[in-house]
């Protein structure tokens, strides 16, 4: 059985981190400055410390963080941006955002990440489009196969802009997503692995000029005020957001941690459940925001999970294109989304959070295993 984290008491550590935040938000009501203040600076440099990155800027929302780090890129509007299906529609939303038309390729359907076969075939066989970035997404806080998709965005002179909302500390070949790509966007809306007290987000990059347009970008064009360079938009993260944020971010990690042994002990438990299908295991990378597995007969199994009073999710239940919204608005890449549609009818998300213990993951097994066995 995978090793479990000692749990003295999950509740304490949560109260402690909780009086830390208490603390910071009444240091910023003290000091009187609430937009771009010395909380906003400090955790951007705290941030991108920690990713390994050349600068990160605090905005508004995830979404917000995306469009505009597609922006900061150089994309404008007609051109055409690639991403998935398979993903919270705030990541087509950021693309359409930004002026530009999304064109939605298939996953592989073991990670649910981009497929980058089907990804070159895209471009390869539509040569005259005109296709200016990439949008990975590191779904479900498993790293995409950014090192291909990297090596194709040069091949074909593609910006990378990775979509890390739910990959906060995750890395491949040992460095963090965030940092692969020409810029990046993270979420930090409540339930992320790096989550505030409300929406907020921010754009990465390494590349100066990105970093100085994204600041830009994010408040109306100004380098001085009332003075707009370009033209920009109210994206700020706010200085209460970015007080907790800092108070939070020393504890990523191990929060990772945990997930990744609760990740192990489902592993183990749903290995050789029949009709159910846990997911491949990850590398040491992947932080587990989700735990996703698939089940030919998904929804009576959470149906009768909740009868056992264990909730589940489905993240995400109808992918984009086909959402009344994009339907028939959006491009479809190289031979469909025949392993999108299919894994949209089969996932299911298990309860996975960082004071999730031992006993109550194994009672969610126990729940699956005894459903196979009635149903088989």
């Amino acid at each position: 059985m995978p090793q479990s984290i000692p749990q003295t008491d999950p509740r304490a550590s949560y109260h402690a981190q909780r009086r830390e935040i208490d603390d910071a938000i009444a240091r910023v009501l003290d000091g009187g400055r609430y937009i771009l203040g010395k909380e906003v600076a400090g955790f951007e440099t705290e941030f991108s410390d920690y990713l390994g990155a050349g600068r990160a800027v605090g905005l508004a929302s995830g979404t917000d963080a995306l469009c505009l780090a597609l922006r900061a890129c150089g994309i404008v509007p007609g051109d055409l941006v690639i991403t998935v299906s398979l993903t919270a529609v705030a990541t087509v939303a950021a693309v359409e955002m930004a002026g530009a038309f999304p064109v939605l390729v298939d996953i592989d359907p073991v990670s649910f990440t981009i497929d980058p076969e089907k990804l070159e075939d895209t471009i390869r066989k539509n040569p005259c489009r005109r296709f200016k970035a990439i949008v990975p997404v590191h779904l479900y806080g498993r790293p995409a196969r950014i090192a291909a998709i990297i090596d194709i965005g040069r091949r074909y002179g593609l910006r990378v802009v990775e979509d890390c909302a739910q990959s906060h500390g995750a890395s491949a070949e040992g460095r963090k997503t965030g940092t692969w790509g020409d810029a990046a966007a993270f979420s930090f809306y409540p339930t992320k692995n790096l989550g505030a007290f409300g929406d907020g987000g921010a754009a990465v990059t390494s590349d100066t000029e990105t970093a100085e347009r994204l600041m830009l970008l994010r408040e109306y064009g100004w380098r001085e005020r009332n003075n707009s360079m370009i033209k920009g938009v109210n994206s700020r993260l706010d200085e209460l957001q970015a007080a907790i944020l800092r108070v939070k971010l020393p504890a990523l990690d191990e929060g990772n941690g945990r997930r990744r042994r609760i990740a192990a002990l489902y592993d183990e438990k749903l290995r050789n459940v029949p009709g159910v299908l846990s997911p491949e295991p990850g590398s040491d990378g992947h932080v587990y925001h989700q735990y996703v597995l698939r089940a030919k007969e998904r929804d009576a199994l959470r149906a009768n999970l909740k009868e056992h009073g264990v909730g589940t999710l489905v993240h995400y239940p109808v992918p984009v294109h086909v959402q009344a919204a994009y339907l028939n608005r959006v491009g479809i890449g190289a031979g469909g989304l025949g392993h999108t549609e299919r894994a949209c009818k089969e996932i299911a998300s298990l309860p996975m959070y960082p004071q999730l213990t031992d006993e109550q993951a194994l009672r969610v097994c126990d729940a699956i295993s005894k459903f196979s066995a009635d149903n088989a």
